[in-house]
């Protein structure tokens, strides 16, 4: 009878926070022709799925901080020309940030605890300033650029808290493309803690593709945008390696690397919980094709997966569900 017992509550807590503490929102390939895509919302079991934007353009969600979404969205404005929006997990409260054109890049919220008001994010001024970084203020839309520099390759800006510092894929001579891959690069942004010029001064590299690998294309993801489970203090990023992208994770002083998703299938972009526990990713066949959503229990290691329609399903973030 006890142990009936304790199956049952075990359940019930499992119930619980699918039903209660998440969702997952991710972005959906509408039309093709069209180029439409939308952000869509879940539940944690696949139900109730939701199209949250619905228009005629591109939508695509990039983070989650709590109970709020933030995506970039060309509404109202040239095709693909990205602008900061934010929603809640229903949909709700939508409201276009700033008036900073933004890369079509990963994002991250910016401050101890990330509790700042600012997004790190990475944007354009025209088109002589592209691809650098900035710090957007959620409150009122000013911006400040980081960055000044032409020379190296920067994408999908990732804010470590508990070393203030940035993890983003790298290259320091965008020239060397096609024969050096990007890689993940932490940098200091914090004067206190890493001197008087720590963009210059403080950046190293965390992961070496193997360079005996040569099945991956000089476009394609060597290390993908990266990704910070808050538990367990790691970085998680996606790398095509052997022929097949899988999901892989370092710990911040490049000491411990290990691969997380392995199968026939692909595994790519995707984005943990705030409790650490889950991992809600994209999957694909080998080819890229029939992309669709998956949620992994890192404890347990049990996958199961939430979407099996035609449609492209892809980039799942975790959004917390506001308490009443």
């Amino acid at each position: 009878m006890k142990q009936l017992l304790s199956i049952v509550i075990s359940l019930c807590l499992s119930c619980s926070l699918y039903s209660q503490q998440y969702k997952i929102v991710y972005n959906v390939f509408e039309d093709k022709e069209k180029d439409n895509y939308d952000v869509y919302s879940m539940n944690l079991d696949g139900t109730q799925k939701k199209n949250l934007t619905n228009t005629p353009g591109v939508e695509w969600v990039y983070y989650a901080y709590k109970d709020k979404v933030y995506y970039i969205s060309d509404i109202d404005t040239c095709h693909r020309c990205y602008f900061l929006y934010e929603m809640d997990a229903e949909g709700n409260n939508k409201r276009k940030i700033s008036n900073l054109q933004l890369e079509d890049s990963w994002m991250s919220r910016w401050g101890e605890n990330l509790a700042g008001e600012h997004m790190l994010v990475m944007g354009r001024i025209g088109k002589e300033v592209r691809n650098q970084l900035f710090l957007v203020n959620i409150k009122d839309g000013s911006y400040k650029q980081l960055t000044d520099d032409t020379i190296s390759q920067k994408r999908d800006p990732l804010f470590i808290p508990v070393w203030k510092q940035i993890v983003m894929a790298y290259r320091p001579d965008k020239s060397l493309r096609k024969t050096v891959p990007d890689e993940l690069w932490k940098f200091c942004f914090d004067y206190k803690a890493c001197g008087p010029e720590p963009l210059k001064n403080y950046q190293v590299q965390l992961t070496h593709f193997p360079k005996e690998d040569t099945t991956t294309q000089w476009f394609e993801y060597h290390a993908g945008p990266p990704q910070w489970n808050s538990k367990y203090k790691f970085i998680s990023y996606l790398s095509k390696q052997k022929g097949q992208t899988q999901i892989y994770a370092i710990t911040l002083n490049g000491k411990k690397q290990w691969q997380i998703t392995s199968g026939t299938l692909s595994s790519g972009w995707h984005s943990w919980s705030s409790n650490g526990q889950w991992l809600a990713m994209d999957k694909s066949t080998y080819e890229g094709k029939n992309f669709d959503i998956y949620l992994l229990n890192y404890k347990t290691k049990k996958t199961i997966q939430l979407t099996s329609d035609a449609k492209y399903e892809q980039a799942p973030v975790i959004v917390e569900i506001k308490k009443p």
